[in-house]
């Protein structure tokens, strides 16, 4: 006599077969996402390696010390990279301009330097500036330097950002991206 299926019921054979469908979907499902992981990690790769970085990217001067009363010559105004004196700017607001020698050692370090020509004052433009430099305690110099081509400019080692108006994202942009990049063995 044959036995009569229940309905409803699966045979043992009919649920394997389900099982082993089960798992191979869950294998297919898992091997999809690990694939979804991987191709969207080389996208963020190959996006931060390409991106556009802020700023005019400058030919480095090399990192020389040199000793006061030594000058040295730049390729940009304020300059970015180039010989420089052994000591640091103190990080944070200065009313007056810093010797290019010094701030060049700054930018070394990992210093961005925020500078604003202003020869006719420019109270809300400093205050604008001073507002942004809260977000930093160190690594971040605001001062003015005088004739310059722009109202603002933004250093870091080898790169600069130039322009007259006041624009908080371009500033902080530049700051992040630049900002604690140590330039000694370059």
């Amino acid at each position: 006599m044959a036995k009569k299926k229940t309905k409803g019921r699966l045979s043992g054979r009919e649920r394997a077969r389900q099982q082993r469908r089960r798992r191979m979907l869950q294998q297919r499902l898992l091997q999809a996402a690990i694939g979804l992981i991987v191709v969207l990690l080389v996208a963020g790769v190959i996006y931060m390696a390409t991106r556009p970085k802020p700023g005019e990217a400058v030919p480095s001067l090399g990192n020389t010390h040199i000793q006061p009363p030594q000058e040295a010559s730049y390729n940009t105004r304020p300059p970015t990279s180039g010989s420089h004196f052994s000591g640091l700017a103190r990080w944070g607001v200065h009313s007056e301009p810093i010797v290019d020698e010094l701030a060049v050692h700054n930018l070394e370090d990992g210093g961005v330097l925020v500078q604003y020509d202003c020869p006719d004052g420019c109270d809300a433009l400093i205050g604008q500036l001073v507002g942004v430099m809260d977000n930093y305690d160190s690594q971040v110099i605001i001062a003015p330097y005088p004739d310059m081509e722009t109202r603002i400019a933004l250093t870091a080692w080898g790169r600069i950002d130039a322009f007259d108006e006041f624009d908080e994202d371009r500033i902080v942009q530049f700051i992040e991206a630049y900002r604690g990049i140590d330039h000694h063995s370059r």
